[in-house]
């Protein structure tokens, strides 16, 4: 006769399941938005020798109004001390007049203006 060998029955591998650790909720970040104005104008020309900027406006402006000059490499502040027209001291910009103003700063042609308060 022959012996019939007996296997034993093979264990089944158990997958171990790992239970996920609570993390504590992240806390949300509060971004509070600065509401920008309205463009009222844009740098057409600047003069770097006498750092005078020729300025489109798109609405009246006032001398000593203060004003932002933002772009792709500039954003500075600055109050509006005097105004140019035809090499003549004026008051009021009126809306579409391309004015000279004396900046602070060096600017660029297409260089936002905004009105700050």
């Amino acid at each position: 006769m022959k012996k019939v060998k007996k296997t034993k029955p093979k264990k089944k591998a158990v997958k171990k399941t790992v239970k996920a650790k609570k993390r504590p909720a992240p806390k949300k970040k509060v971004v509070v938005k600065v509401k920008e104005s309205k463009p009222i104008g844009t740098v057409t020309h600047y003069f770097g020798g006498i750092k005078v900027a020729i300025i489109k406006f798109k609405k009246p402006v006032k001398v000593g109004v203060n004003i932002r000059i933002s772009g792709a490499t500039t954003d500075f502040t600055q109050k509006i001390a005097s105004m140019q027209f035809n090499h003549e001291q004026i008051s009021i910009a009126k809306k579409g007049k391309s004015v000279g103003i004396k900046v602070s700063k060096r600017v660029r042609e297409g260089d936002a203006i905004r009105e700050e308060k």
